[in-house]
C-alpha cells in the first residue's frame, strides 16, 4: 500500500479516538460533577460542567499558534506524537479527579497540548498527491465527525456498563494505542536540517505574515464560521425541539436526533465533495457549499415540525460537508512554502474560537430574537463570508487566483 494511504488510515482511527475522547464526557459530566465530585446544586452544577467543557477549546485556542510554529521546524508527526501520548496522560488523570477544580485544570492542560488534529491535517497534506488533495481531506474530516457524533453515544453506554471513571481510563488507553500506531507506521519526508535553517519567526510574526495573504484570512473566516453557526443555536435545541414536538414523549430522543442527524450526512458527503472538489475546483465546491449552507439556515427559522427541522439539518449537513474538506485544501494551496504546519494550526484555532464564541452568543440572543432569530443571523453570516471568499479566491474574471506554486508531490 502507498504510504500516504497508509498515513490516512492510520491518522482517520486517530482522528476518529481524539473527537471521540473529547466528547465522550458530553452525557455524563453533569452527573460525574454530583455522584463522583460532590458538587450539588443544580445552578451549580450547569456553571461547572460549561466551564469544564469549555476550557478546553480556550487554551487550545491560544496554544495552537505556538505547536503550528514547532511543527514547521521539527515536523508535523513529532508534534503529532506529542499531542496523542500526551492527551493520553493527561485523559487517565481526569479519571483521579477527587474535586471540580482539579478536572477543569486538566480539560485545560489538555486544550494546551492538544493539536492532534492539525498536525494530522498537515502530515497528510504534505504527503498526499496533490490531484486527490480534496478526498484525502475529506476522508480524514469524516473521522473526526463520526468521533463527535459517535462519542457521546458511546461514553453514555460506557457509562452505564462500566461507571464514569473507567471512562477516562478507557479514553486514555486507546489515545495511547493510536499514538502508538502512528508512531510505527506513519512516515513524514520532513528535512528536518533545512527547516532548522529557515529563518525563524515569532508566532505573532507569523500570523501578520499570514494574515497578508487574503486567501488564507478568507478561509479562516470560513472556519470560524461554519462553528459559529453550528454551534450557536446548538444549546437551544432541546428547547425549539420541544416546541415543535408539542409533547414530553421522546423529546430526548428527538433532540439527540436533530443535533446528530447534520454530523452524519456531513460525515458521508465531505468524501464524496472532496472528490468531487479535485475534479471541478475546490473553489466552486466552496462557494456552492458555503451559499447552501446559509441557504438552509433560513428554513429552521420556520419549521413547523420535526420533521421538517430533521430534514433541513440533513440537507444542511451535505453541504457543510464539503466546507472542511475545500477549505484545508485550499489553505494548502495559498500557504507560503514552509508554513503550512502554522497555517493548519491558526485555523485550528479559529475553529476553537467558533466552539466558544458560538453557543455563547446563540444563549445571550436568543434571549431577545428567539432562537428563530439565531438561525437567520447565521444564515446572513454566512452569506456575507461567501461574499468575501468569491472576493478573495476570484479575480475579476472570476478565475482562481493562484497564491503560490503547487508542488510536485
Amino acid at each position: 500500500m502507498e504510504q500516504w494511504k497508509i498515513n490516512l488510515i492510520v491518522l482517520w482511527i486517530g482522528q476518529f479516538l481524539v473527537m471521540a475522547g473529547m466528547t465522550m464526557i458530553m452525557p455524563f459530566l453533569s452527573l460525574f460533577l454530583q455522584d463522583d465530585l460532590g458538587v450539588q446544586g443544580e445552578h451549580t452544577i450547569g456553571t461547572w460542567a460549561g466551564l469544564i467543557f469549555a476550557a478546553n477549546f480556550v487554551t487550545s485556542f491560544l496554544f495552537q499558534p505556538l505547536w503550528g510554529k514547532l511543527s514547521d521546524r521539527y515536523g508535523r508527526k513529532m508534534m503529532l506524537l506529542r499531542s496523542g501520548f500526551g492527551m493520553a496522560i493527561v485523559m487517565v488523570l481526569m479519571g483521579f479527579a477527587t474535586s471540580p477544580w482539579q478536572l477543569l485544570v486538566l480539560r485545560m492542560v489538555n486544550g494546551t497540548i492538544s493539536g492532534f488534529n492539525p498536525a494530522s491535517v498537515a502530515l497528510v497534506s504534505s504527503t498526499t498527491p496533490k490531484e486527490k488533495m480534496g478526498f484525502v481531506m475529506g476522508t480524514l474530516q469524516s473521522g473526526g465527525i463520526a468521533g463527535t457524533i459517535l462519542g457521546p453515544f458511546i461514553g453514555g453506554l460506557m457509562a452505564d456498563a462500566f461507571g464514569y471513571r473507567p471512562i477516562f481510563y478507557i479514553t486514555g488507553a486507546l489515545l495511547c494505542c493510536a499514538s502508538l500506531l502512528a508512531l510505527l507506521t506513519v512516515k513524514e519526508p520532513f528535512d528536518r536540517e533545512k527547516a532548522m535553517a529557515a529563518p525563524q519567526v515569532s508566532v505573532i510574526q507569523g500570523f501578520r505574515e499570514l494574515s497578508h495573504v487574503p486567501q488564507l484570512t478568507a478561509l479562516f473566516a470560513v472556519t470560524f464560521m461554519i462553528q459559529f453557526a453550528m454551534l450557536s443555536p446548538m444549546p437551544l435545541i432541546p428547547l425549539y425541539v420541544q416546541h415543535l414536538h408539542g409533547t414530553a414523549e421522546n423529546l430526548a430522543f428527538w433532540a439527540g436526533f436533530v443535533g446528530s442527524v447534520t454530523g452524519l450526512s456531513n460525515m458521508v458527503a465531505s468524501p464524496l465533495l472532496g472528490r468531487l472538489g479535485d475534479r471541478v475546483g475546490q473553489e466552486r465546491i466552496l462557494g456552492v457549499a458555503l451559499l447552501g449552507s446559509a441557504v438552509l439556515f433560513i428554513p429552521q427559522a420556520f419549521v413547523s415540525s420535526v420533521w421538517q427541522l430533521v430534514i433541513v439539518r440533513f440537507l444542511l449537513g451535505i453541504f457543510l460537508g464539503g466546507l472542511i474538506p475545500t477549505v484545508n485544501a485550499l489553505i494548502r494551496r495559498f500557504t507560503p512554502e514552509g508554513m503550512e504546519s502554522r497555517a493548519y494550526s491558526f485555523n485550528s484555532s479559529t475553529l476553537a474560537l467558533g466552539n466558544m464564541i458560538g453557543p455563547v452568543t446563540g444563549g445571550l440572543v436568543s434571549g431577545w430574537i428567539g432562537i428563530s432569530g439565531v438561525f437567520l443571523i447565521s444564515a446572513a453570516m454566512l452569506l456575507l463570508n461567501y461574499a468575501w471568499v468569491r472576493r478573495s479566491l476570484y479575480d475579476s474574471d472570476s478565475k482562481p487566483v493562484v497564491g503560490r506554486k503547487e508542488r510536485a508531490d
